[in-house]
């Protein structure tokens, strides 16, 4: 709840000096991969991380609001599978700048736009997700109205392939920072505080398992 929003801004922050469809990303990335490449991987990490946010969400909103929390809580799910599904197309489009050329990528990406999925059949989710969660988060009473629009704002979000940012995104994303990153700070003040040697064991341990993982993918 506190680190996946902020990531999805930072990201957005810095794409937004590029024009906002492909063609453009894909020349950006020519000219700037370093930061491309940083703003998608921003945004990847934060849309894997909203997955125990919004799981920790519907649970709260459930306990008075089951049926706002199960509907939303699955769509926005949904939704976020896609949005992984989107960011590995991505992937493979910018390396088809690096090893080939912008002018081949460009047209590989053109030809193959709109090319049929089953996950566009999810595209829709996410935008009825958000919503309809928003609704459950007020009248569940878990997050005020100014916060629940604040989630709400994330219908607006753009999705799909290869989408740069926008105002509109920036205002998107900072609404879910409204809604979510108080929230997140009262979830976590509401347990037991750990002790330092077990946060940095656990840590370390995440650490670990989390270059053993990049070091067997790259084997693979």
């Amino acid at each position: 709840m506190i680190v996946a929003p902020l990531l999805l801004v930072l990201s957005q922050l810095l794409l937004l000096q590029f024009e906002f469809f492909f063609p453009q990303q894909l020349k950006a990335f020519d000219q700037l991969p370093t930061q491309v490449t940083t703003a998608y991987s921003l945004f990847l990490a934060g849309n894997i991380f909203l997955w125990p946010a919004i799981l920790t969400l519907a649970k709260l909103v459930g306990q008075r609001q089951p049926a706002w929390a199960r509907w939303g809580g699955t769509l926005v799910m949904l939704g976020l599978f896609a949005r992984t599904f989107h960011y590995g197309i991505n992937h493979l489009a910018f390396q088809l700048v690096k090893v080939q050329n912008l002018q081949l990528a460009t047209k590989a990406v053109a030809d193959s736009y709109g090319a049929f999925h089953i996950v566009s059949s999810l595209s829709g989710a996410i935008m009825f997700g958000w919503a309809i969660l928003a609704i459950g988060t007020y009248r569940s009473g878990v997050l005020s109205l100014v916060s629940s629009i604040g989630l709400g704002l994330m219908s607006a979000l753009m999705l799909g392939v290869l989408k740069g940012a926008s105002f509109v995104s920036i205002f998107a994303t900072v609404g879910l920072c409204v809604a979510l990153l108080p929230l997140g700070k009262s979830v976590l003040m509401s347990g037991p505080i750990p002790k330092v040697r077990m946060i940095l064991s656990w840590a370390l341990l995440i650490l670990g398992i989390a270059t053993l993982m990049y070091f067997f993918g790259q084997a693979g």
